[in-house]
Protein backbone atom coordinates (compact mmCIF):
# COMPACT_ATOMS: atom_id res chain seq x y z
CA UNK A 1 0.00 0.00 0.00
CA UNK A 2 0.93 3.66 -0.58
CA UNK A 3 0.32 6.61 1.33
CA UNK A 4 -2.42 6.69 3.81
CA UNK A 5 -4.27 9.67 3.94
CA UNK A 6 -6.93 10.40 6.65
CA UNK A 7 -9.77 13.19 7.05
CA UNK A 8 -10.80 13.78 10.46
CA UNK A 9 -13.78 15.31 12.26
CA UNK A 10 -14.00 18.00 14.57
CA UNK A 11 -16.46 19.71 16.32
CA UNK A 12 -18.38 23.22 15.78
CA UNK A 13 -16.18 24.87 18.19
CA UNK A 14 -12.66 23.31 16.19
CA UNK A 15 -11.65 20.33 18.72
CA UNK A 16 -10.62 17.15 16.85
CA UNK A 17 -13.33 14.47 17.59
CA UNK A 18 -11.94 11.63 15.45
CA UNK A 19 -11.32 9.83 12.25
CA UNK A 20 -13.93 9.58 9.95
CA UNK A 21 -12.13 7.78 6.85
CA UNK A 22 -8.57 6.77 5.45
CA UNK A 23 -7.57 6.90 1.71
CA UNK A 24 -5.79 3.98 0.49
CA UNK A 25 -3.72 3.81 -2.30
CA UNK A 26 -2.79 -0.08 -3.76
CA UNK A 27 -0.23 -0.74 -5.68
CA UNK A 28 -1.83 -0.64 -8.77
CA UNK A 29 -3.13 2.79 -8.63
CA UNK A 30 -6.39 2.21 -7.23
CA UNK A 31 -7.71 4.08 -4.17
CA UNK A 32 -10.34 2.79 -1.75
CA UNK A 33 -11.96 4.83 1.03
CA UNK A 34 -11.75 3.24 4.53
CA UNK A 35 -14.51 4.40 7.53
CA UNK A 36 -12.75 4.05 10.54
CA UNK A 37 -15.22 3.59 12.47
CA UNK A 38 -14.38 3.10 16.41
CA UNK A 39 -17.24 1.82 19.36
CA UNK A 40 -20.58 1.47 18.46
CA UNK A 41 -20.73 3.43 15.04
CA UNK A 42 -20.62 0.81 12.59
CA UNK A 43 -20.35 3.02 9.24
CA UNK A 44 -20.95 7.14 8.36
CA UNK A 45 -22.67 8.47 5.67
CA UNK A 46 -20.97 11.88 4.72
CA UNK A 47 -22.75 14.34 3.04
CA UNK A 48 -22.71 18.60 2.84
CA UNK A 49 -24.68 19.85 5.95
CA UNK A 50 -27.72 22.53 4.80
CA UNK A 51 -27.19 25.73 4.72
CA UNK A 52 -29.35 26.79 7.23
CA UNK A 53 -28.37 23.89 9.95
CA UNK A 54 -24.49 24.66 9.77
CA UNK A 55 -21.77 27.13 9.43
CA UNK A 56 -20.02 26.47 5.54
CA UNK A 57 -17.47 23.98 5.29
CA UNK A 58 -19.31 21.85 7.53
CA UNK A 59 -19.49 18.30 6.89
CA UNK A 60 -22.74 15.92 8.70
CA UNK A 61 -22.22 11.78 9.49
CA UNK A 62 -24.87 9.60 9.93
CA UNK A 63 -23.89 6.37 11.98
CA UNK A 64 -25.13 3.80 9.52
CA UNK A 65 -25.84 0.20 10.00
CA UNK A 66 -23.68 -3.26 9.13
CA UNK A 67 -20.09 -3.97 9.63
CA UNK A 68 -17.98 -2.38 8.28
CA UNK A 69 -14.84 -3.99 5.50
CA UNK A 70 -11.45 -3.53 6.99
CA UNK A 71 -8.63 -2.28 4.40
CA UNK A 72 -7.69 -5.88 4.12
CA UNK A 73 -10.78 -7.02 2.67
CA UNK A 74 -11.10 -4.65 0.55
CA UNK A 75 -7.19 -4.80 -0.69
CA UNK A 76 -8.64 -8.71 -1.21
CA UNK A 77 -11.32 -8.31 -3.20
CA UNK A 78 -9.66 -5.35 -5.38
CA UNK A 79 -7.67 -8.26 -6.15
CA UNK A 80 -10.34 -11.03 -6.87
CA UNK A 81 -11.97 -8.02 -9.52
CA UNK A 82 -8.03 -7.63 -10.87
CA UNK A 83 -8.12 -11.51 -11.11
CA UNK A 84 -11.35 -12.15 -12.62
CA UNK A 85 -10.57 -8.96 -15.11
CA UNK A 86 -7.69 -10.34 -16.07
CA UNK A 87 -9.13 -14.03 -16.76
CA UNK A 88 -11.73 -12.05 -18.66
CA UNK A 89 -9.63 -9.85 -20.76
CA UNK A 90 -7.43 -13.35 -21.83
CA UNK A 91 -10.31 -15.18 -22.81
CA UNK A 92 -11.54 -11.80 -24.90
CA UNK A 93 -7.74 -11.47 -26.67
CA UNK A 94 -8.20 -15.64 -27.61
CA UNK A 95 -11.54 -15.15 -29.00
CA UNK A 96 -10.09 -12.17 -31.18
CA UNK A 97 -6.68 -14.27 -31.93
CA UNK A 98 -9.19 -16.99 -33.40
CA UNK A 99 -11.59 -14.61 -35.34
CA UNK A 100 -8.80 -12.73 -36.98
CA UNK A 101 -7.41 -16.24 -37.94
CA UNK A 102 -10.60 -17.14 -39.49
CA UNK A 103 -11.05 -13.96 -41.11
CA UNK A 104 -7.17 -14.39 -42.53
CA UNK A 105 -8.24 -17.81 -43.72
CA UNK A 106 -11.84 -16.14 -45.54
CA UNK A 107 -9.59 -13.49 -47.12
CA UNK A 108 -7.07 -15.98 -48.16
CA UNK A 109 -9.35 -18.04 -50.06
CA UNK A 110 -10.97 -15.12 -51.83
CA UNK A 111 -7.69 -14.06 -52.98
CA UNK A 112 -7.34 -17.28 -54.32
CA UNK A 113 -10.63 -17.43 -55.91
CA UNK A 114 -10.23 -13.83 -57.44
CA UNK A 115 -6.42 -14.48 -58.64
CA UNK A 116 -8.02 -17.99 -60.70
CA UNK A 117 -10.67 -15.37 -61.85
CA UNK A 118 -8.14 -13.04 -63.26
CA UNK A 119 -6.18 -15.78 -64.90
CA UNK A 120 -8.99 -16.46 -66.40
CA UNK A 121 -9.84 -13.15 -67.98
CA UNK A 122 -6.52 -12.74 -68.63
CA UNK A 123 -6.57 -15.74 -71.27
CA UNK A 124 -9.91 -15.08 -72.37
CA UNK A 125 -8.55 -11.68 -73.57
CA UNK A 126 -5.17 -13.12 -75.42
CA UNK A 127 -8.10 -15.22 -77.17
CA UNK A 128 -9.81 -12.27 -78.09
CA UNK A 129 -6.84 -10.74 -79.05
CA UNK A 130 -5.66 -13.83 -81.14
CA UNK A 131 -9.17 -13.81 -82.76
CA UNK A 132 -9.52 -9.82 -83.42
CA UNK A 133 -5.38 -9.94 -85.02
CA UNK A 134 -6.44 -12.82 -87.33
CA UNK A 135 -9.73 -10.92 -88.82
CA UNK A 136 -7.55 -7.85 -89.31
CA UNK A 137 -5.06 -9.60 -90.73
CA UNK A 138 -7.57 -11.74 -93.17
CA UNK A 139 -9.60 -8.17 -94.07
Amino acid sequence: MQGLQTLTMTNANGTPAGTIVQSIQTQDGQQFFVPTATGDVQAYQIRPATASSLPAGVVTCVAGQGSLPTPQHIIEAASRKRQQRLLNNREAARECRRKKKEYIKCLESRVAVLENQNKTLIEELKSLKELYCHKADDA
